[in-house]
């Protein structure tokens, strides 16, 4: 449990996140996560981002434990009923996976397959209540767990940069009494928004935050998501530096790099993503002079006021 253990005293958490095949070969998805022991906290997998078919995470969660390196679980309520929640929360728990990413997911319409008849029974809040249930022993249908209660610690996702600031905070605070214990947030290329965000919404309610670093691959791939990612916002001067760079895949690098070191002196920790590319991530962290070490915290943690930590 070393990314409850990081956030429950205080340390800078690190995470990152990697996307399971399209296929049922792991291997080089666990390669590359393998490239992380050490660097972070624990590996996030993904659960059919943006509505398209993957190997599923409980799966690679439990091969990533079997690696030896500490999975969070993300699950999605789009695919799923509330018995098939139910049995993959159960079965979570007796492979041994804790971290659990309780997300609603993206719309079926935004993937390969729209014609997909989308479950979405419950929601991320309700999952989390879910999870809650379960923590406390309860059977949903008949009262108590015949053998005890699960040890799951669920977190759930925001953006700090969203539209709707009173309803960012009605939303995380509704995520927060359903259970959650920790957030991870969408990429964040603004840094005074997450400032806002941890001193307003998340630090009164107690809750930790890793705040989303995406890296950037070139001003075309920055456009691309500026124009297919709801809620994506790179600014322009992200993208002209990408474009202006004789090496597009370094500066992104370098600009990720730079968000960390930010980043370390607002939120609790970073949530790292770097998609197809994740072979980079230890690049990042090394130029970001940062890693899930202990040697690494006693040299490099800053300590901060309570205030402006979240």
């Amino acid at each position: 449990m070393l990314l409850r253990q990081a956030l429950e005293t205080g340390q800078f958490a690190i995470t990152a996140e990697v996307t399971p095949p399209r296929g049922g070969n792991p291997q080089r998805t666990l390669a590359v996560a393998s490239k992380l022991r050490g660097l972070v906290h624990a590996v996030n997998v993904t659960d059919g981002s943006r509505a398209v078919m993957r190997m599923s995470s409980l799966a690679l969660c439990r091969l990533l434990l079997e690696a030896g390196l500490e999975p969070v679980l993300q699950l999605a309520c789009r695919d799923r009923n509330r018995i098939a929640l139910q049995a993959d929360l159960l079965g979570a728990h007796a492979l041994g996976i804790r971290n659990v990413l309780c997300l609603t997911g993206d719309p079926v319409r935004a993937g390969d397959q729209p014609s997909a008849r989308a479950v979405n029974e419950l929601e991320a809040v309700r999952l989390l209540q879910l999870v809650g249930q379960l923590n406390g022993g309860l059977d949903p249908v008949e009262g108590q767990l015949p053998d005890g209660p699960t040890a799951l610690f669920p977190g759930a996702a925001a953006d700090p940069q969203s539209a709707s600031w009173s309803g960012l905070r009605a939303r995380v605070r509704r995520k927060h009494v359903a259970g959650a214990r920790f957030l991870q947030t969408q990429m964040v290329m603004d840094s005074e928004a997450l400032r806002r965000f941890c001193g307003e919404i998340s630090e009164p309610l107690g809750l930790p935050v890793l705040a989303g670093v995406f890296l950037l691959k070139s001003a075309r791939n920055a456009a691309f998501i500026n124009r297919v990612v709801p809620g994506a916002s790179i600014p322009q001067p992200i993208i002209d530096r990408l474009a202006a760079s004789s090496d597009p895949a370094a500066e992104g690098v370098a600009i990720a790099a730079e968000q960390v070191r930010a980043y370390r002196g607002i939120a609790q920790g970073v949530h790292l993503m770097a998609v197809k590319a994740e072979e980079r991530i230890p690049l990042i962290l090394a130029e970001a002079g940062v890693s899930a070490t202990p040697r690494n915290w006693q040299a490099e943690r800053r300590p901060l006021p309570p205030a402006d930590r979240c």
